[in-house]
């Protein structure tokens, strides 16, 4: 007789659309949500609820200045919620906010398809909801080292490679 696999619930996933540019890429949704499945999947990470907020680069940027002191826009944001387990309602994990114009920008600057930097910063957002950061190099290569193993069970070329080559 087999084991039973006991499967780990991948956490509820809440995409809220706040800019109009995010309608120029109609299957975003479907890659956000394959790509926090597959980070929660490998982490492990006990179900919860995670939003995900598709922006502009205003709006980012006064998120990067009020909540960082940069005023700048950035590509992605993590917010993570540090709630305690409630018995009534998921655990709240956080928002990561994600900005189209800058994302868009690194697509073409770096050649890179929109889908899959997309798929990698909502992976690298997830990580940062879950406690990872790359404050110094030795966090920044565990990081980049989970982020590629993630991207890779999705088909995504490892976005650090380059990175990796000139460093070696």
């Amino acid at each position: 007789m087999k084991a039973a696999v006991r499967r780990q619930a991948a956490p509820a996933i809440d995409i809220l659309v706040q800019s109009p540019l995010w309608r120029k890429q109609p299957n975003a949704r479907r890659a956000i949500r394959k790509a926090v499945r597959a980070a929660a999947a490998t982490l492990s990470t006990s179900p919860g609820e995670v939003a995900i907020v598709l922006t502009d680069d205003s709006a980012i940027r006064a998120l990067n200045r009020d909540w960082r002191g940069i005023d700048k826009p950035t590509n992605v944001l993590s917010f993570p919620a540090n709630s305690a387990p409630s018995a009534v309602a998921a655990v709240l994990l956080g928002d990561v906010v994600l900005a189209y114009e800058t994302l868009a920008r690194e697509c073409k600057s770096e050649g890179k398809t929109f889908l899959q930097h997309l798929t990698h910063l909502t992976v690298h957002g997830y990580l940062h909801l879950m406690g990872y950061d790359h404050q110094n190099k030795a966090e920044a290569e565990k990081m980049e080292r989970l982020e590629s193993a993630i991207l890779a069970t999705l088909g995504v070329p490892d976005p650090y490679r380059a990175h990796r080559s000139r460093v070696s």
